[in-house]
């Protein structure tokens, strides 16, 4: 065989992959084609997919790298097509992670009452933050593992499913990940928007808000870092013609007043009811559910969105959606009505108090997550099992009025023993002081990028 009709060893080897982008040099499409192939078949061994990795995290990728890896992540497994089934928008949103971070079971059925297709393909715990299947999954009898064709049947009947994502979408970025998690690369932006964007690719979609949490409870405690990412997930989301917009809210404090699975899944409930709003959890997820709405031409502005979002919870459609989504996920046709009931209680309930009068100075929000991971509602290891009944609720924020014996947490433990370790606890996580506090906003900086034709 001729040089000529050889395979070009610097493409195909991974050794000579790795070399190329270590030495600083730029992936074309055929070079990425090829790591994404030795991926998602097997070829490329652990240890050459993490000498990769970490090229990429020291060298970093173009934006047109970046979009490419995209591409060729999505494409590695099942990409769904919803085109002339649905005669609407396909809509998602994304977070990045936080402690109480409701947000998505309250604005997937808000946007499907407002005419939206919310497919939304969600993940577990990970780390101190909460997983949003995990807590769906204290409703009894909600299933997240469907199939395709019974996702389609949830949507059709609520116009929104939340569900996890099957071994067919995007296989190597699944790969790509475990092994960036125990290689410390994690923290790659362009790592981070290929792997977001990939899977929310493959699941069909028209547009995509994004929240990048920054703060001392979210993966991004700087702000720099929160912002390169936020740009460089619409950036590139754009080169893939998706529409995306990226919102940078705060995750220095609890998000609404509640973190643990049962608990805040109550506290959703409670937000589509119209009987429970925290200022800030009601205010990320109007502002995200009213952007879907703008992209999905559901609305001509942000003003006009907004109304629709206010009209849908009001006149309880919303919570009518979810109540759909619930029962055809196979949790009980009554649960919106008895929530309260039908979710898993805590046998220990214990008050924190403040020792004395002033402010709450501050929230060390990253520590409260781990502290509901101690009590048992998260996972040390990816096979661990959780209690869906543990966590806090009525958790104080920075600037609030406290006097001396006021309630600055319930805690919702297993044991009495959980419950002394989780007060102790909390002496360590809640900061009281004489001084008012300046509380930042909860909405910091919004990012975008029209998608290319």
């Amino acid at each position: 065989m001729s040089d000529l009709t050889m395979p070009d060893a610097t493409v195909t080897l991974a050794q000579e992959l790795i070399r190329h982008k270590r030495d600083g040099h730029a992936l074309d499409r055929a070079r990425i084609d090829a790591f994404v192939r030795g991926l998602a078949d097997g070829s490329w061994n652990d240890a050459q997919v993490g000498a990769m990795a970490m090229a990429i995290f020291m060298r970093g990728l173009s934006d047109r790298e970046t979009t490419d890896l995209t591409d060729a992540m999505t494409r590695s497994g099942v990409v769904l097509d919803w085109k002339g089934r649905f005669d609407a928008p396909i809509v998602d949103k994304h977070s990045t992670g936080g402690v109480g971070d409701k947000v998505s079971l309250a604005l997937a059925p808000i946007v499907a009452a407002c005419g939206g297709v919310v497919p939304m393909i969600s993940g577990r715990g990970l780390g101190h933050t909460g997983g949003t299947l995990d807590k769906l999954e204290a409703i009894p009898g909600y299933r997240a593992i469907v199939t395709r064709d019974e996702l389609e049947s949830v949507l059709r009947a609520a116009g929104c499913a939340i569900v996890g994502a099957s071994s067919e979408v995007a296989p190597a970025d699944r790969r790509l990940y475990a092994i960036r998690d125990v290689t410390s690369t994690v923290e790659s932006i362009p790592l981070i928007s290929a792997s977001i964007l990939s899977k929310k690719l493959a699941a069909g979609l028209d547009a995509l808000v994004l929240d990048v949490k920054v703060g001392n409870g979210a993966f991004a405690h700087d702000l720099a870092f929160a912002q390169a990412l936020a740009r460089s997930i619409a950036r590139v989301a754009a080169g893939a013609g998706l529409a995306c917009t990226a919102w940078i809210t705060d995750m220095n404090q609890v998000l609404g007043r509640s973190c643990g699975n049962a608990v805040e899944t109550l506290e959703a409930v409670r937000y589509l009811q119209g009987k429970e709003c925290d200022p800030r959890f009601g205010e990320v997820t109007e502002t995200l559910s009213a952007e879907l709405l703008v992209m999905g031409k559901l609305a001509p502005d942000m003003e006009a969105a907004r109304v629709r979002v206010r009209q849908a919870l009001a006149s309880g459609a919303a919570l009518e959606r979810f109540s759909r989504m619930v029962t055809a996920l196979g949790g009980p046709a009554d649960f919106v009505e008895h929530a309260e009931r039908h979710l898993p209680a805590a046998p220990v309930q214990r008050t924190f108090h403040a020792a004395s009068a002033g402010y709450v100075q501050s929230i060390a929000t990253r520590e409260m997550g781990l502290a509901v991971i101690e009590l048992g509602g998260g996972r040390r290891g990816a096979g661990d099992a959780i209690d869906p009944r543990v966590g806090f609720t009525q958790v104080a924020a920075p600037g609030d009025r406290v006097e001396s014996g006021s309630v600055l947490a319930v805690v919702h433990a297993a044991t009495e023993a959980h419950a002394d370790a989780a007060l102790a606890r909390l002496t360590r996580i809640i900061h009281v002081g004489d001084v008012q506090p300046s509380v930042p906003p909860v909405l910091i900086e919004r990012a975008s990028a029209a998608p290319n034709p």
